[in-house]
C-alpha cells in the first residue's frame, strides 16, 4: 500500500464507508506515532505537514524525504498532504517538492480573489497529478501560532459555484469547528443544519472539516496536574465530529488532542522519573501518548479501523 493518491484513497472511503483522519506531523516521533497507530488499527490516514513544521525542521527536503521513506515502508495507505498554504507561490512550491495533495487557504480573501488564486493552483497542480483542497468560510482559533477569533460559516449558495469555478478536488467548510480551541464555557455547537445543506448541494463530493479535535477537559486536567498551565479552551465535541463523518464528511483534521496526549505522557514520565536525562526515553513516552490518541480517533471518530487488508 504505502503512498497512494488522494483520489484513490477517497474513492475507497466511499466504497467502504469510512472517513479519513488527517494528522499533522512535525518530527520523527509524531510521524512514528501516526504510522504505528495506523498499522495497529489497519487503517489508512492522511499525513499532513504545515509550513510551520517545514520551518521547524529547517532542512525541509531532508525531512520530506524521510517522511516519504517511512510511509513507503508501511503496509498501510497514506496520502502526503501539505496543510494550509496561504500563497500561490508556496502552493506551487509544495507541488514541485513532491506532495501528492496540497491545501490552499484563501478563506480570508474576497470570494472572487479566493476563486482566482485557487483556480491558478488547481491548474498548476492537476498538470502534475496533485490533488487540491481549498477552503470556503473562516474558522476561528489558532493556525500555525496565529490566532483569529473571526468565524464566517460557509454559504451553501456559494459552494457549487466555487467548486465549478476553481475545479478544486475537496473543500474545507466552516460549520462551527475551531482551530486549537477558543475560550468558551461549553463545547462549540457544530451546526448540523448548515452542514447538511452543504452536503446536499453536491452529494459524493469530498467535504472537509478543520479543527476536528475536541480538547477533552480530562486530558487538559492531566497535563495541568503535571505542572502544565493549558487554558481550558473549547472546540466541538468528539461526538459531534463523529456524527459529521457519518453524515458524509470525508476528511477531518485532528491535531490538538494528539499534542496534549504527547505533552501529558512526557511530563508524567519526567515527574515520576526525575533521574532520566536521555531524551530518547521521555520522547518515546510522548510518542506513545500521541499514538494512543490517534488510535482512539481512528476507532471512534472516522471509523477507519480495519479497512486495510494487511497480510
Amino acid at each position: 500500500m504505502s503512498l497512494i493518491t488522494a483520489k484513490k484513497l477517497f474513492e475507497r472511503s466511499f466504497q467502504q464507508n469510512f472517513s479519513l483522519a488527517a494528522f499533522n506531523v512535525f518530527n520523527v516521533e509524531s510521524l512514528q506515532a501516526v504510522v504505528e497507530a495506523c498499522e495497529h488499527e489497519k487503517s489508512p490516514a492522511i499525513i499532513q505537514i504545515s509550513s510551520g513544521a517545514r520551518k521547524y525542521m529547517q532542512d525541509e527536503i531532508l525531512f520530506l524525504d524521510y517522511v516519504k521513506a517511512i510511509l513507503e515502508k508501511s503496509k498501510c495507505s497514506f496520502v502526503l498532504h501539505h496543510d494550509h498554504i496561504k500563497s500561490v507561490e508556496e502552493a506551487k512550491k509544495a507541488v514541485d517538492m513532491g506532495f501528492s495533495s496540497v491545501m490552499f487557504d484563501g478563506s480570508a480573501l474576497p470570494f472572487e480573489e479566493n476563486v482566482t488564486r485557487t483556480r491558478e493552483i488547481v491548474e498548476y497542480a492537476h498538470k502534475k497529478g496533485v490533488w487540491v483542497e481549498a477552503e470556503l468560510g473562516s474558522i476561528p482559533g489558532f493556525e500555525d501560532e496565529v490566532f483569529s477569533e473571526h468565524a464566517k460559516f460557509t454559504d451553501k449558495e456559494s459552494v457549487n459555484h466555487f467548486i465549478e469555478a476553481t475545479g478544486c478536488d475537496s473543500l474545507a467548510v466552516s460549520v462551527g469547528t475551531a482551530h486549537g480551541g477558543v475560550l468558551s464555557a461549553e463545547h462549540l455547537p457544530l451546526h448540523f443544519d448548515i452542514l447538511e445543506e452543504i452536503l446536499q448541494v453536491r452529494r459524493g463530493y469530498i467535504f472537509v472539516l478543520h479543527g476536528g479535535a475536541s480538547m477533552p477537559k480530562e486530558l487538559i486536567n492531566k497535563v495541568n496536574e503535571c505542572g502544565g498551565k493549558v487554558p481550558e479552551l473549547k472546540i466541538c465535541s468528539e461526538t459531534d465530529i463523529a456524527k459529521a463523518c457519518k453524515m458524509g464528511v470525508k476528511k477531518v483534521n485532528m491535531d490538538v488532542d494528539n499534542f496534549l496526549a504527547f505533552t501529558y505522557e512526557l511530563r508524567k514520565m519526567l515527574i515520576e522519573n526525575p533521574q532520566i536525562y536521555d531524551p530518547r526515553k521521555y520522547l518515546k513516552c510522548g510518542k506513545d501518548g500521541f499514538k494512543e490518541e490517534v488510535i482512539h480517533k481512528l476507532k471512534n471518530v472516522v471509523c477507519s479501523s480495519g479497512v486495510e487488508v494487511i497480510e
